[in-house]
This record gives C-alpha cells, sequence and structure tokens, in this order.
C-alpha cells in the first residue's frame, strides 16, 4: 500500500514540475517580445521628450522594470502587466510635486511599441518607443586628434539651450547662476574627454555625454558614494568611492565612452571602470541613442564654472 501511495506521490510531483516548466516556459516566450531596453519619444504640449524604458522578469510570472523620464533618475516599475500584447504599469511621482501616479499603456507594434502616458497633472500624452542599440564595440581603440572644445576667449562652438546666462571670464566658462544648458555645436560617437570643473557650495551641474548620459557634479565631500552623488552615470552607476573636493576646487573628469561602456576618472581615481550605461539619463537631449551627440554641460541646477575641455575622438 505504501509503495503505491508513494507512486503516487511521485507522479503528482512529476506532473506539477512539468506544469510549472511548461507553464514558465510559455511566459518567457509570450514576454520576450516585451523584455529588454526601449528607447521612448514622448511627445507633450507639441514637444518630442526623451524617455526610456526597461523591462524584465522576476520569478517565473513577473514583470518588472525601469523608466526614465525627462527629469529625475531611473524609477522603479514594481509590477509591468501584460496581457495579449498589451501591458500597462504605474510609477509614483519622483521630483514632481503632485501626488498623483504616472499612468502608463502600450501595445506591441510592427515597428516596435506605441502608448499613452497620464502625468501628475491628469493630461494625457501618446508615445512610440524602438529597440534600444546595443551599440557593441569590438577589437582595441584607435584614438584621433585630440579637439580643444572651449578656447578660452569665447563661447564660440557651443550654443545655450535657451537664453544664455553663460559667458567667459579669465579663460574660464561660466554660469553664475540657474539658467539654460550648454551644448557643444560638434557632435561625438566614442570619445575620450577631458574636462575641468568648480562649484559653489551647495551647487549642482553635470556633464551629458553624446547629450544623453549625464555624468554627476554636486557638491557631496563627506557623503557615501551613490547613483545621484558626484561621479556617478546619474541613477545608474555609483562611483567605487566618493572623490568629491571642497566647494571653490577645481576638480577634474577624464571620462572615456565607447558604445555603452564607460570608464570614468574622478580627480586622478578611477571611479567607474568600464561599466555599462544602460539607457539615457534625466535632462537628455534625445532618446536616439544610435546616433552621435553634442557634449551638454547642465547649467539649470546653481552656479558652475568649466576649463581645459578637450575630447580625444575614438575612430
Amino acid at each position: 500500500m505504501s509503495i503505491k501511495v508513494s507512486k503516487i506521490r511521485m507522479n503528482a510531483l512529476a506532473f506539477f514540475f512539468l506544469v510549472t516548466v511548461s507553464t514558465t516556459s510559455s511566459f518567457a516566450q509570450d514576454t520576450k517580445v516585451l523584455e529588454g531596453r526601449w528607447d521612448i519619444t514622448l511627445t507633450m504640449n507639441g514637444k518630442e521628450s526623451p524617455s526610456w524604458l526597461e523591462v524584465q522578469h522576476s520569478g517565473v510570472r513577473t514583470l518588472v522594470g525601469r523608466f526614465v523620464f525627462l527629469n529625475g533618475s531611473a524609477r522603479p516599475i514594481s509590477k509591468v502587466n501584460f496581457k495579449d500584447g498589451k501591458f500597462s504599469f504605474t510609477i509614483p511621482p519622483q521630483w514632481e510635486q503632485e501626488t498623483r501616479d504616472l499612468e502608463f499603456e502600450g501595445v506591441i507594434t510592427a515597428t516596435g511599441l506605441s502608448g499613452s502616458m497620464i502625468y501628475v497633472d491628469g493630461k494625457k500624452y501618446t508615445w512610440t518607443a524602438v529597440r534600444a542599440p546595443l551599440l557593441k564595440r569590438e577589437g582595441e581603440p584607435v584614438y584621433g586628434e585630440p579637439i580643444t572644445l572651449f578656447n578660452g576667449v569665447d563661447l564660440k562652438g557651443w550654443h545655450a539651450m535657451g537664453e544664455n546666462q553663460w559667458k567667459v571670464e579669465d579663460g574660464i566658462l561660466r554660469s553664475l547662476k540657474s539658467g539654460a544648458n550648454l551644448i557643444s555645436d560638434q557632435t561625438f560617437t566614442d570619445f575620450k574627454l577631458h574636462i575641468e570643473f568648480r562649484y559653489s557650495k551647495g551647487s549642482n551641474s553635470g556633464v551629458y555625454l553624446r547629450g544623453r548620459y549625464e555624468v554627476q557634479i554636486e557638491d557631496d565631500k563627506g557623503l557615501e558614494p551613490g547613483v545621484g552623488y558626484l561621479g556617478a552615470i546619474y541613477g545608474f552607476l555609483p562611483p567605487s568611492e566618493m572623490v568629491a573636493k571642497n566647494p571653490g576646487e577645481w576638480q577634474s573628469y577624464d571620462i572615456t565612452l565607447r558604445g555603452r561602456m564607460v570608464t570614468v576618472v574622478g580627480n586622478n581615481k578611477t571611479i567607474i571602470y568600464n561599466q555599462e550605461i544602460p539607457g539615457i539619463t534625466g535632462g537628455a537631449i534625445d532618446s536616439k541613442e544610435g546616433e552621435p551627440g553634442p557634449i551638454m554641460m547642465q547649467g539649470d541646477h546653481g552656479p558652475i564654472d568649466y576649463r581645459n575641455i578637450i575630447i580625444t575622438p575614438i575612430k
């Protein structure tokens, strides 16, 4: 009798295992079309606003993710609902003053994704998305000739995104108050960038690589390293240590970007080594990750000075 009971239990376990494997396999196959990284273009008030979405599975039947809006850092998505080619999720507000959640709905299309977002103001906006490029690079890098982006005399080679508050004093590129971001006229793909900066007490800025990936600059001396502090790829990659100096001191970054892989040397210490940048950061100029982009300096978060901006393209 005990042998028969044992066999029944074994058969039941085998059946349960087969059903579980089958269900898991079916779930993975069904969600494959949605999982991965997406470059989003959101249309708000007639303007294109860059965003980014990542979807991945958690366990056997749950989808989770991350979302980057036109401002703020990568926002976690606790659950992505997905069925019959349609998906939805909600995200609590981050830097927004309102308390309403952001609500997203989308569908799989022949070219990617499309959908709508109800923002914290209650208004609905539409968006489209394409799969983010892998940006893989092979072989050893070959460097070109260094290019001096800032001539120390005037703003030639640069333009402001809005009313310009930037000026040049004594060979220093200065933003004395919060205002517009500053963008290089030239665009680049892969490169090594040297840049020196100086901030006032409590101030904040950032250097955007290809205009899409912010390397954070902030008065953070004495703090533990984090994804929102000096040396980080904002919202994604923390530095290995905090290398911030005192306000009013000159500091430096030496940044190498090749495809998605980034190395950051802050004040002569390697704080990020050959790490992958998942997607655009808040404040990016666009979400067209496969295209060349400019160098952009953030000027809307307080006073900041720059000098000795030299870029060496990688062929």
